[in-house]
């Protein structure tokens, strides 16, 4: 391990003498919002940039393994949808003095929970919109405002964001889905970083297809 330190995704500063880098999981207060081992963002607190979560609306924030979020990202949450059904889209129950009662759940244009996957890079002052879901090892452009879903390894940039390309073809994306880097123990990922890292596709492709291969005739061999 680098200078003889395990990582630890129960530190708060992964960088030593510097603040403005933190692991998130262990800063989380508010139950709605669940972060994976590793993921990090570029400041000192995360729950800021979570705007509009608020507890009656039930919806959740949930941030894989290994995330790397940049400064000034935001995550909006349902709290921020007003009522889209009505002749007015102005929220009188929320303000003091005006008698109206809160509309029901159901004509709130809620969209469930915003879901980022393992691995994934979002850019300096991204904006996340309500219900999103960004799949493994997707990459959003800096600036960009991500209103659908982002399929897994694919690149997305712009307002509104769109997919401009996929990282690799389907058949690698396919196997890397499978493989779940993220998932095993800290000393295998270290063990991996060389492939992890390397520039070459197709020889990253064909060390994953073998360890893969190598995990499936393991369990083979448990199972009988």
């Amino acid at each position: 391990m680098k200078n003889g330190k395990k990582p630890d995704p129960n530190t708060i500063h992964p960088v030593s003498g510097y603040d403005k880098e933190i692991y998130i999981k262990p800063t989380i207060k508010n139950p709605n919002i669940i972060v994976g081992d590793f993921s990090y963002i570029a400041d000192s607190d995360f729950e800021s940039h979570v705007t509009h979560l608020y507890e009656w609306n039930g919806d959740k924030l949930i941030i894989g393994k290994f995330c790397q979020i940049a400064s000034g990202v935001e995550f909006v949450m349902n709290g921020a949808n007003h009522q889209m059904n009505a002749v007015s889209t102005f929220p009188f129950y929320t303000l003091e003095g005006w008698d109206m009662t809160p509309p029901a759940i159901s004509d709130l244009p809620l969209k469930g929970d915003t879901v980022i996957g393992n691995d994934v890079w979002i850019g300096q002052n991204a904006v996340i919109l309500p219900g999103v879901h960004i799949g493994d090892g997707a990459i959003i452009g800096a600036n960009s405002v991500v209103g659908r879903d982002i399929e897994p390894y694919s690149v997305a940039v712009g307002n509104p964001a769109r997919v401009i390309r996929k990282r690799f073809d389907d058949e690698f994306i396919t196997l890397l889905e499978k493989f779940k880097w993220w998932d095993r123990d800290i000393e295998e990922i270290n063990s991996l970083i060389p492939i992890l890292t390397c520039g070459d596709t197709e020889k990253a492709k064909a060390k994953i297809t073998e360890l893969s291969e190598q995990t499936t005739d393991q369990k083979g061999k448990n199972l009988s």
